[in-house]
């Protein structure tokens, strides 16, 4: 009888363990972004001159982006805007601040086709008198990305965040938002290492 005994309290305590095992491993799981699905960069990025780093044939932005697609394997949407910008820094700065206090929604090429299969999406940019520029808007106009997670990143040399992610926050007013992101652009042109540390921040799976 006692060893009869002894044989089912061992068995309760065996099924508590296992119980308790599997538990924590769940909760460990549902902390990553793994089960966003498919991830998606929209950016835009000024190649030309640009301030602190001189005239670069890749943009500051497009590095951060590059950098998120290779960590993350997600696909990248640039935004391309149908206006030149390319002109001189003060050109740029004074065009910029006319198009930011008009409100103008500068038209862009190309289209995302599959919007819908995207789960994550980083919105990234350089600051342009505050916040992102214009024709990034005129995409946010476009696609309706309430309901998806929203990952706000920016380039500057001075200017942060801006007003970027309550910018977006009154887009996409239902719209879940992470952890946003800024870094000097001159930095991205020997380092990006801060770029790999708050993606490991935002969900350590996708590190390779």
């Amino acid at each position: 009888m006692k060893n009869f005994i002894k044989s089912i309290a061992l068995l309760l305590v065996g099924l508590i363990v296992s119980t308790s095992c599997n538990g924590n491993t769940s909760k460990k799981e549902g902390n990553n972004m793994e089960k966003n699905g498919k991830v998606l960069i929209v950016f835009f990025s000024h190649a030309g001159e640009n301030y602190a780093v001189g005239n670069v044939t890749v943009g500051n932005t497009k590095l951060v982006a590059d950098e998120i697609q290779k960590v993350t394997g997600g696909d990248e949407f640039e935004i391309v805007a149908e206006k030149n910008y390319d002109m001189p820094y003060d050109e740029l700065t004074k065009l910029a601040k006319e198009e930011t206090e008009k409100g103008e929604k500068p038209a862009f090429k190309g289209e995302v086709k599959n919007i819908d299969d995207y789960d994550t999406i980083f919105i990234g940019g350089p600051v342009w008198w505050g916040t992102y520029p214009r024709v990034m808007f005129t995409f946010f106009d476009k696609y309706d990305l309430n309901g998806k997670t929203i990952i706000p990143f920016t380039t500057h040399e001075g200017s942060g965040l801006g007003s970027v992610v309550e910018d977006l926050k009154s887009v996409y007013s239902n719209a879940t938002f992470k952890e946003a992101f800024s870094i000097y652009g001159h930095e991205t042109r020997k380092d990006l290492s801060k770029v790999d540390k708050w993606l490991k921040r935002l969900n350590t799976v996708w590190l390779r």
